[in-house]
């Protein structure tokens, strides 16, 4: 932006680019929406009014303009393709900026992910900003793909696109002053950086120490009296509104005239089929609005908060000074982006990305899997009369813990499918050492084959579970063979797989593309007798060892309440 000229078209000695006429302009400061005018010139707002001259004019005939949507914290990983489909899938729905956690990718190749979403952030139809992920790896339980200390990240302070620290999920490291921790939180503050929070259950005295350190912020409240305390201790709320978790209706409640100010709207994981059919941070405006928040305060907790909490000076208002960056819609309580501006030029007309807008080049991505499944060995000895099982809970990432009595064959624990007892394995694909945690899990329902993927949160190995030894050896090697993905397998047959060649976990194919592969996963899946209704995304849950009760990594069973390995065998 070149100050002067802005200058000089506000004094109206320039002329603006465009002049936006018959306007209904939504005013995130007052809460008033004013008829009128907006002058714009080299992709920022230079004024309003009609006295403006401009080389072009476009009349909205009485249409709603609002500020661009912000996503506040968002994986950009998860919806499974680059940031290049993520954006042309998004930004027609009217986002204009989101805050990305590359949490997922820096997890498989450390800074190089870090460094590759940051490039492939350039040209796109929207504004990627990130946050700087801060547990890397999660937990010292799995081999993951680095580990990043606090002077691993210091580098990417300096990047313009970098707004904050990401969700600190080690909490206990927060209460209880770990170094690395609280090197890592200095390295924020020193940088007047933002730092959020990510503390689920997290209380009293407990949670005065999470804010005491500066976190500012979470998205992990599933219960209104939770969102409130840490409202009340200064922690602004992130409503998370994703495909994994939705806690819009929970934490209605608590949004009222003295809270939203610091409340503001985020997907975290939102996937495919989601951002598709419902949309993105419109669909969660719309769900808040049918709940009957005033529109006006939907707006505000999409843009200017979000804005606001991050210092993004230059968006999230209808202002001089701040990006063209504009959603127009003719109906306020039912908002569905029918034009959207980024950097005053439009870049969508009623959901659909304009044939336009340039797609930027494709940025390299360092190969991810280092693993020769040749010579893996699925095999459990029996060790005991009983074991720890996995308990599969349809539609949560929290898992049970089972005692169950082994099904042995010549001296082996296998897969039972009459009790449903399968087995589950996850394999190290960063190292080249093919470390294997072993176990059984219930409640995914195959009765044959199995299934396998290269996303296997957080430090994303591949997990898979299978009715055979043979059939899990086949899926795993059809995910190496793929450089990462999703597979099905009957027998020796493949019956579908989801090519994911971007560290494992994304496709270089469209979004539409992508969804209708992973539709054709998940029934293939089916077949096998998985009755759940994304067998793959509670799959890949089952790997996070600090959600309760009992996963599994690379080093083994996760006990996560006493947060410590356990072996099968009781």
């Amino acid at each position: 932006m070149d100050l002067k000229t802005i200058i000089g078209a506000a004094r109206g000695d320039l002329p603006a680019d465009l002049l936006l006429t018959g306007a209904r302009i939504v005013n995130v400061f007052s809460g008033r929406i004013n008829r009128g005018s907006i002058a714009i010139k080299d992709g920022y707002i230079v004024g309003f009014g009609d006295d403006y001259q401009a080389g072009e004019t476009l009349d909205l005939e009485g249409r709603y303009v609002a500020p661009g949507f912000i996503d506040a914290h968002v994986h950009i990983e998860s919806a499974m393709t680059s940031v290049t489909e993520f954006a042309r899938a998004v930004a027609p729905c009217g986002t204009t900026t989101v805050v990305a956690d590359p949490h997922e990718i820096a997890n498989v190749l450390g800074t190089a992910g870090i460094d590759y979403m940051l490039r492939s952030a350039d040209g796109q139809p929207m504004d990627c900003l990130f946050a700087l992920p801060s547990c890397v790896p999660a937990t010292d339980m799995e081999t993951a793909g680095a580990r990043l200390t606090a002077a691993d990240l210091e580098p990417f302070f300096d990047h313009p696109r970098v707004v904050a620290l990401a969700e600190m999920m080690n909490y206990p490291g927060v209460i209880h002053t770990d170094p690395e921790v609280m090197a890592k939180l200095a390295l924020a503050r020193n940088r007047r950086r933002a730092m959020d929070g990510h503390a689920p259950g997290v209380t009293g005295s407990h949670l005065a120490a999470y804010a005491a350190a500066g976190i500012a912020s979470d998205h992990e409240c599933t219960r209104a009296e939770e969102a409130l305390e840490k409202l009340e201790l200064g922690i602004h709320i992130m409503v998370r509104e994703g495909t994994c978790a939705r806690n819009l209706d929970a934490l209605f409640p608590v949004i009222d005239t003295h809270t939203w100010p610091r409340m503001m709207w985020c997907t975290d994981d939102r996937h495919p089929h989601d951002i598709l059919t419902e949309g993105h941070v419109d669909a969660v405006i719309r769900k808040a609005v049918d709940k009957g928040l005033d529109p006006m305060t939907a707006i505000r907790m999409g843009t200017i908060n979000p804005a606001d909490y991050f210092g993004i000076r230059d968006a999230g208002a209808i202002a001089p000074g701040r990006k063209a960056n504009l959603v127009v819609f003719s109906n306020l309580t039912d908002i569905h982006a029918e034009t959207v501006f980024f950097m005053g030029r439009p870049v969508a007309e009623n959901g659909r990305l304009r044939s336009s807008i340039p797609r930027p080049a494709t940025v390299a991505v360092p190969p991810s899997m280092h693993l020769d499944p040749v010579h893996l060995d699925f095999s459990i000895p029996a060790a005991g009369s009983r074991i720890r099982v996995i308990r599969v809970i349809a539609d949560q990432v929290v898992t049970g813990c089972e005692i169950m009595e082994p099904t042995l064959r010549d001296g082996l624990a296998i897969s039972d499918t009459g009790r449903d007892l399968i087995k589950l394995a996850v394999v190290d694909r960063h190292t080249g050492r093919a470390g294997m945690g072993k176990g059984f899990v219930t409640g995914l329902g195959l009765r044959r084959g199995a299934i396998a993927s290269s996303v296997a949160h957080d430090s994303h190995n591949i997990i898979v579970a299978g009715v055979s030894d043979a059939e899990m050896k086949a899926a795993v090697s059809a995910v190496v063979e793929m450089g990462g993905g999703l597979s099905v397998v009957d027998g020796s047959r493949a019956l579908a797989d989801l090519p994911l060649p971007v560290a494992g976990l994304m496709s270089d194919q469209p979004l539409d593309t992508v969804r209708r592969q992973i539709e054709a996963i998940i029934a293939a899946a089916g077949t096998l007798g998985a009755e759940l209704a994304d067998p793959f995304m509670a799959l890949g849950f089952l790997a996070l060892p600090v959600i309760p009760e009992l996963k599994l990594t690379d080093r083994g069973l996760v006990d996560v309440t006493r947060f410590e390995i356990a072996p099968l065998f009781v």
